[in-house]
């Protein structure tokens, strides 16, 4: 069994639109959840009972896999929110737009079986089997912190696969730079993208050295168990130092691209959601502070603000990444 050691930062304690409709982004997905209070209002009470125990069972064919997941140093000495508090507080609007829209309404949801297209710029492409995907990899468990856009973070138990020597397998050619990642449409399991209120579907995109940096993982697993629907089954992006929406979830498309792809959030906002969603206490939101966050389980008299960390306390790995850029401009 692999022991990987951890480093410094590694936790010591998922086109424009115009005028005001995407003015506010809560507004904007549920029509009077002010987002840009999320630091003054009383927060959620979420209440941290239960185990940290994930009561899914994986499908036959990886139960293996699971029963041999490799611990890792990464977040050993933090603890993860309880399973109850990272299952039913998300945001994952192909199934509504109200934090605990997700855990409600993903039960339509079929995560098995799963194939994930590889397409672009790679000698490798075609569709695969995830299952068979998973068979032929380790699976590692990897404690990270989560912080999303809206000021609020939690910390969860990933189980999955480093990104880089995943996307190594298709052997990415030169003309890769980028890439993109694509969720599964299909409204008659995913009800919300009967709606008009993204371009359906959701997209995502990394550098390629972002991509197969060592903290980004592939993630089909939480809690020591599969991912339940409502947190991106069957498999999900997890990029630890940037903000939670480019964690995409539900993937069914990777491709190997040359140009900068387009992201769902930098297209119907681009002043307010860049490309790159680094964490960054010292760049705003144009509508609230970035400088703090409510770390989950909280409730009203004891909200849980803490300090945001740049990058989300992942500097150490990552800062090299954008050594030669400007950070407050590409944001």
């Amino acid at each position: 069994m692999q022991i990987k050691i951890a480093k410094t930062s590694e936790c010591h304690e998922s086109t424009v639109t115009p005028k005001s409709i995407y003015l506010n982004r809560r507004q904007f997905m549920q029509a009077g959840i002010v987002g840009s209070a999320a630091l003054s209002l009383p927060v959620n009470s979420i209440a941290a009972t239960g185990e940290n125990t994930n009561p899914l069972s994986p499908p036959a064919s990886l139960k293996p896999s699971f029963g041999s997941i490799s611990k890792t140093a990464f977040g050993s000495t933090e603890t993860p929110a309880p399973f109850d508090t990272a299952t039913t507080y998300n945001n994952f609007y192909e199934f509504g737009y109200g934090k605990g829209d997700p855990e409600k309404k993903a039960a339509s949801l079929k995560p098995y079986p799963w194939k994930i297209n590889i397409e672009g710029e790679a000698d490798i492409t075609g569709a695969f089997d995830l299952e068979d995907l998973i068979k032929e990899s380790q699976l590692e468990e990897r404690i990270y912190r989560l912080r999303c856009v809206e000021a609020w973070s939690m910390v969860v138990p990933w189980i999955g696969i480093p990104l880089g020597s995943f996307l190594k397998k298709f052997r990415p050619n030169s003309k890769a730079k980028y890439v993109y990642f694509e969720t599964l449409y299909d409204p008659t399991q995913m009800p919300a993208q009967n709606g008009n209120a993204l371009d359906w579907p959701y997209r995502e995109g990394l550098r390629i050295d972002e991509a197969m940096n060592s903290l980004t993982l592939l993630s089909v697993g939480m809690y020591g168990s599969i991912l339940p629907n409502q947190n991106g089954a069957p498999v999900r992006l997890v990029v630890p130092w940037k903000y939670g929406f480019k964690s995409i979830k539900s993937i069914v498309t990777i491709r190997f691209v040359e140009q900068m792809p387009q992201t769902t959030w930098n297209m119907i906002a681009p002043n307010e959601y860049g490309f790159y969603a680094n964490v960054n206490p010292g760049v705003d939101h144009p509508r609230w502070s970035q400088k703090k966050e409510r770390r989950l389980p909280g409730g009203l008299l004891f909200p849980n603000v803490i300090d945001t960390q740049m990058f989300n306390g992942y500097q150490e790995e990552v800062a090299s990444l954008y050594a030669d850029m400007d950070i407050t401009r590409f944001y």
